[in-house]
């Protein structure tokens, strides 16, 4: 049993019986809810390398807390050239198995990667990739697609990207509000797009062990992204972009 209460482990069978609400968030107050969530620090991979914990990449109103990326209103401070918002619940809230829900709207611009998605709480198999990591949701750019992806040590290091699938795509009108889901069963993760699956990405038997990391509490992270190489340089011009979160349910 693990000693830490923010992590929710669902009972055996659980997933037999109805789906229950276990933690939400609908981001109705004045400031983001420092219990659950915190702000993205800056690192070096290109998901985060132009994370910012200030305020204006953030922004609460009636509601809906938007995520921005912006051109840097202060390069002398910070030399990037621009920064972005995102929110994680890492040491907060963690689960194991059920269902999660995030609705949202997705702005689009050159270079833009918002993104919704899940890493290990506990790193039980090591350092990254060996926890794996489950893309509930990925838009670039102007695309009528997103990514619904897994990446783990099978994946990434031994090259097993089709023993299953590890990825699908669904269409998707991105500037309007969807819901991005995700259930998680021992033996396969159901990505889902407003209610409907999606893509199925299943526990294999007979295959290397590191294809199944799930097995594990996972974390949320809720992040615009800028540039990469995935998606590309980014155009300033079209800058700001926002993320807009309505409400992220989770279920077991």
């Amino acid at each position: 049993m693990i000693d830490k209460p923010y992590i929710y482990l669902q009972k055996e069978n659980r997933s037999d019986k109805k789906w229950k609400l276990v933690w939400e968030d609908d981001f109705e107050g004045k400031e983001i809810d420092t219990t659950k969530w915190s702000r993205i620090p800056a690192g070096s991979s290109d998901w985060n390398r132009h994370m910012s914990q200030e305020d204006e990449v953030f922004h609460l109103e009636n509601g809906y807390l938007h995520l921005l990326g912006i051109n840097n209103p202060d390069t002398l401070k910070d030399p990037r050239p621009f920064i972005t918002g995102g929110i994680w619940s890492k040491g907060k809230f963690a689960f194991q198995y059920g269902r999660i829900e995030i609705r949202a709207k997705l702005g689009s611009a050159q270079g833009a990667w918002p993104a919704m998605w899940m890493l290990a709480e506990l790193d039980k198999y090591g350092k990254y990739p060996m926890n794996g990591e489950i893309d509930i949701m990925e838009h670039l750019n102007f695309d009528k697609i997103i990514y619904q992806t897994t990446h783990s040590h099978y994946t990434l290091n031994l090259g097993q990207k089709q023993n299953p699938p590890h990825g699908g795509t669904a269409p998707v009108d991105a500037g309007e509000f969807n819901v991005y889901g995700l259930s998680w069963y021992p033996d396969r993760l159901v990505f889902q797009l407003n209610g409907k699956d999606t893509f199925i990405y299943p526990r294999k038997a007979g295959v290397d062990k590191s294809q199944w990391p799930y097995d594990q509490p996972f974390f949320i992270l809720i992040d615009q992204q800028l540039g990469g190489n995935w998606v590309g340089k980014v155009d300033q011009k079209q800058l700001p972009v926002a993320m807009e979160i309505d409400w992220v349910k989770v279920y077991q």
